[in-house]
């Protein structure tokens, strides 16, 4: 036994050597581009996403594709980094389901600056101090988030991606004897989507007893200085703030996702398989939004998302935001766009980019 391990050790070794000159190979490639370039964007969303679809699609086991694309988002992380450094403003603190969707898309090799808010977020890559935002916009059990739909109506930013992190949230504390704890912390979202949990397994703690805070990692840094509380929060919470794991995926829903968006400066080319997201408004009279609709029908383009929200210019009531699938540049999105820029009051494209 001893001998065939040392065999097989021996073939690891040897792959670990060729896997280091294959990727101070791809680092010197990505540096010789980025001189290239002189100056343009080193994130390029549509060919990072090509490049993951393809591997997917020749990946041939036994790593499933789902870390065959953590393991290459890092790569190319690390080789975007030769090319030009990067900074990501996220909705912080530290240790937030935005942080964590910023790192699953960007990978770890990125500067990351945390924000007080969603609106600081915008600032933040409006001012240049960041190249790029990730923002929430919305959650399976909650619905949209209604900041970040105004401030994209407002801005002049483009959505450049999209990232869906599965929500898993955790029972956190630091000790893991459920009697001692006396009150809870979390954001009220993470209330609501652990309504049920809660309600079953700590019946005692209701009311008063579950206090609001301004965010999850906030809650598990609250819990952190108070051996008689609690919080609900993420993983990355937890070992910011070094808590223990009372409980594991309590969210009511188990496919609980929220959706981010990533917002930047430029514009992204066509993937192959992409969204194109608009926001419009119409003319407040009969069967407007049906003719609005229209065009999409008329064209085949297939619509995946359509979310009202009250208009904030006071030019009319509702502003519609939709999803259709398909890049603004194709034929027939833009055979569409050109006719719903005929019959909206308003539109504005917010951005194509790949699909998530």
């Amino acid at each position: 036994m001893t001998g065939q391990l040392k065999q097989l050790r021996d073939k690891i070794d040897v792959i670990d050597s060729e896997l280091l000159r294959l990727m101070s190979a791809r680092a010197a490639l990505a540096r010789e581009i980025g001189q290239i370039k002189n100056g343009m964007a080193a994130y390029r969303p549509e060919r990072e996403a090509q490049v993951l679809a393809r591997l997917r699609e020749l990946n041939p086991g036994p790593l499933a594709n789902e870390h065959i694309v953590r393991l290459f988002t890092e790569i190319m992380s690390l080789c975007r980094s030769m090319e030009e450094p990067l900074t990501v403003a996220y909705l912080g603190p530290q240790g937030t389901f935005s942080e964590e969707a910023a790192l699953k898309r960007f990978g770890g090799v990125v500067t990351t600056l945390a924000c007080s808010s969603i609106d600081d977020v915008f600032r933040k890559v409006e001012s240049g101090k960041a190249g790029y935002g990730v923002v929430p916009v919305e959650n399976s059990t909650e619905g949209a988030v209604g900041r970040t739909l105004d401030l994209l109506l407002q801005t002049t930013l483009k959505v450049c991606g999209e990232v869906a992190l599965p929500i898993h949230q955790l029972l956190l504390a630091r000790h893991s004897d459920l009697t001692r704890i006396k009150k809870i912390y979390s954001h009220p979202q993470s209330f609501s989507q652990c309504h049920e949990w809660l309600n079953a397994n700590l019946p005692h703690l209701k009311g008063a007893a579950r206090i609001n805070a301004a965010s999850n990692a906030d809650a598990a840094r609250l819990a952190a200085e108070d051996e008689d509380a609690a919080a609900v929060a993420g993983k990355k919470a937890g070992e910011v703030f070094r808590l223990t794991v009372c409980a594991e995926n309590i969210e009511d829903d188990p496919n609980n996702t929220t959706r981010f968006l990533v917002i930047g400066l430029q514009e992204v080319a066509p993937s192959g398989k992409d969204k194109t997201s608009l926001v419009m408004s119409v003319k407040n009279r009969p069967g407007a939004i049906h003719e609005l609709l229209a065009p999409l029908a008329d064209h085949g383009v297939s619509m995946s998302r359509l979310e009202s929200r009250p208009s904030r210019a006071g030019l009319w009531e509702y502003v519609f935001f939709v999803d259709i699938e398909g890049h603004q540049q194709d034929t027939k999105i833009a055979k569409a766009l050109q006719e719903l820029r005929e019959k909206a009051a308003f539109l504005k494209v917010l951005g194509s980019y790949p699909a998530g």
